[in-house]
């Protein structure tokens, strides 16, 4: 089996006493999209600065295509960098931007000028080489860098956040040119955001951050029905987190609620123990209500709707728990349940396979 495309190998970044990150292993193949994806803090933008060459490790190693890469130069690892602001020289053209790094490495006139063409092209400005950076939207901006990140044929593009000062609409244009982008050219992308939905539309696979470490690796998917971390269940995707007791495991998981109700769960952490205190992870989109009657008996759980939220598609519901928790169910448009309303007395079931407990 051939070697990864690039590697990051045990990388510790400490700034005195503080830990930035701790023991960060990655391996990225060749013409990937991985998404480093975590809360501010989390460590993903001090691994992608290290990969640039702008921040050194305190322990570790990054390879790309198996040669060390801390021993170079950031200006010599012809790696392509794209940040939140767009960094475009206000005095050149776009034209001109998009050739700087063409004209740092003393390429012919001819070759500079086909390869502006071809760049602009490819994010569709190819009308807009003449015009100068601040007649151009914030959105048109960000396209002119990414053109101008990719004019040298770089092995490596990364992006910091570069999405995060436009606005909702604008950025869910400029994820599915990313997406077109990265697909015509087969660049291998390392990109960071805090963004969940971001990162669900965009990525191969999905790096998950936590206080310096990553928690977990895998596609959108894999993140979303299966996380190995409370974390993980929490930052992708929305859960709700119901308090239970476990009171043992027979190939799935026996609980018992505060009220008393028992439970089976399909799936569990398997440091759990009998009389360990758990929380059961429900996603919104798997909870089924019904009016009490419907379903009081057998396994589920008896609510009070506190709110109900009309969302187009989908009927949202805020239910109250015989502990007095708060739950999110969200219901297809059309179901007979939508004609639920505040103060109704409820009853939640669930497909056993779909919770989770985790340690509380």
């Amino acid at each position: 089996m051939s070697a990864p495309f690039l590697q990051i190998q045990r990388l510790r970044k400490t700034y005195d006493k503080v830990v930035a990150i701790d023991q960060v292993s990655l391996d990225i193949k060749k013409g990937e999209f991985m998404t480093f994806l975590g809360p501010s803090g989390s460590g993903k933008s001090t691994t992608l600065y290290i990969v640039a060459g702008f921040q050194s490790p305190t322990e570790g190693r990054v390879l790309l295509d198996g040669k060390s890469l801390l021993s170079v130069a950031p200006n010599r690892r012809n790696i392509g960098m794209v940040f939140q602001r767009y960094t475009l020289f206000p005095h050149l053209t776009v034209g001109e931007n998009v050739a700087f790094p063409l004209r740092v490495r003393r390429l012919p006139d001819a070759q500079i000028k086909s390869t502006v063409e071809r760049m602009l092209k490819l994010v569709h400005l190819g009308d807009c080489r003449d015009r100068m950076p601040g007649q151009l939207s914030g959105g048109m901006q960000q396209r002119v860098a990414i053109a101008r990140a990719l004019a040298y044929d770089p092995p490596v593009l990364l992006m910091d956040e570069p999405l995060s000062a436009l606005d909702k609409k604008l950025r869910e244009e400029l994820q599915f040119e990313l997406r077109r982008i990265h697909q015509e050219t087969g660049v291998t992308i390392l990109y960071v955001t805090h963004d969940q939905e971001e990162a669900l539309r965009l990525s191969d696979r999905i790096a998950v951050f936590n206080k310096g470490r990553i928690e977990q690796i895998g596609t959108g998917e894999d993140l979303y029905a299966k996380p190995e971390s409370k974390f993980v269940a929490s930052f992708i995707g929305n859960s709700n987190f119901l308090p239970v007791k476990l009171e043992g495991s027979n190939g799935a998981a026996q609980a018992v609620f505060p009220n008393g109700r028992p439970i089976e769960v399909g799936g569990f952490e398997h440091s759990l123990n009998s009389g360990d205190n758990g929380a059961l992870m429900l996603r919104p989109e798997q909870i089924r209500i019904h009016w009490q009657a419907e379903g009081a008996r057998g396994e589920g759980l008896p609510v009070t709707v506190r709110d109900v939220t009309y969302l187009g598609d989908t009927m949202h519901y805020a239910v109250s728990t015989p502990w007095d928790q708060e739950i999110d169910v969200r219901t297809s448009i059309g179901a007979r349940e939508t004609n639920l309303s505040i103060g109704a007395r409820a009853w939640l079931d669930w497909d056993r396979v779909s919770g989770r407990i985790f340690p509380a």
